[in-house]
């Protein structure tokens, strides 16, 4: 059975009103956005993890192993704030559909820039939500990382994709999506585009996967009908997400674009994960001793349950 444990009430997740330094300034109170009104903004983060110096890094196998190991390197990359709307109060699933589709945009657009830049492998749009994931301004944004290396998940991702298409010559995450299709029982909602499941390994209480239909490497390379619906489906899908409970849902909605580098770009394929640790209405799981010293995730809920529960929610 399940290896978590509980948390304060969750019921507290949101419970401040004051004003932060992505809301819009006044006269009194300066912020990172000087205009009283918006639809989106993109801005440097003030305290980055990475960069803004541009750089490109060692290459195991290329040079010395000094020059790799023996003197520490630059933090190169971007960290980017995106700031989904001038309400202080709410997340991206309670924007109205047209702003929602500018943030598509420009997650696009970022993506395409950040992934020119010198030294970029890897671009990653997220949004932590709610406290228990770490948040501490509350309001409604996300943020993008530009690596100069594959980032661990994207790694590995991108080398299983990559055998997966040398030995069946088909990409590994349209043979997921057509076998989650085919069973349907775990499908959350199907689009003409997307589609949204709950995998069959999940590993939080609530995971879901959001996928394109057709195989594109970024969010960059995606249509503008493909565009379109996107926001649409995603706004439906958060909207489930906060429906199971009377309050909202804290998670983490990861973009897995895959690495800049040719041979990823012809194997990988886009594709949303959404998690939360959330498996009741006042309890979240925490990482037990199997979890978080072997690995090895044990899951309470069935996840053709999770995905019935996520389709019976009315929006």
């Amino acid at each position: 059975m399940g290896g978590g444990g509980s948390s304060p009430a969750v019921a507290d997740l949101f419970a401040t009103g004051r004003p932060v330094p992505l809301c819009p300034g006044t006269a009194g109170r300066l912020s990172e956005i000087p205009a009283a009104n918006f639809d989106v903004v993109v801005f440097e983060n003030r305290f980055p993890s990475l960069g803004p110096a541009l750089g490109t890094l060692p290459v195991p196998g290329e040079g010395s192993d000094r020059d790799l190991w023996g003197l520490p390197k630059p933090a190169f990359g971007r960290c980017e704030v995106v700031v989904f709307t001038p309400e202080h109060n709410g997340s991206f699933g309670s924007l109205p559909y047209t702003r929602a589709r500018t943030v598509v945009e420009a997650w696009a657009q970022r993506t395409e820039e950040l992934s020119a830049l010198k030294g970029i492998r890897h671009v990653f749009p997220f949004e932590n939500r709610g406290q228990d994931m770490g948040v501490t301004l509350h309001h409604p944004h996300g943020q993008i990382y530009a690596y100069p290396y594959a980032a661990p998940h994207a790694a590995r991702l991108a080398e299983r994709s990559r055998r997966h298409l040398a030995e069946h010559g088909r990409p590994l995450m349209g043979e997921l999506l057509r076998d989650e299709s085919d069973a349907g029982d775990r499908m959350v909602l199907q689009g003409e585009h997307f589609s949204a499941y709950v995998p069959y390994a999940a590993r939080w209480p609530l995971e879901i996967h959001l996928v394109p239909h057709r195989q594109v490497p970024d969010l960059a390379a995606l249509t503008g009908g493909e565009r379109d619906e996107l926001a649409e489906v995603y706004l439906q899908l958060l909207k489930r997400v906060d429906g199971l409970y009377e309050t909202p849902t804290p998670y983490i909605s990861a973009w897995h674009q895959t690495p800049v580098t040719a041979a990823d770009r012809d194997a990988g394929w886009l594709h949303l994960q959404l998690t939360s640790p959330r498996r009741a209405a006042d309890r979240l799981k925490f990482l037990a001793g199997s979890e978080a010293a072997m690995g090895a995730f044990v899951n309470d809920v069935m996840a053709e349950q999770t995905a019935a529960k996520l389709r019976e929610v009315q929006i």
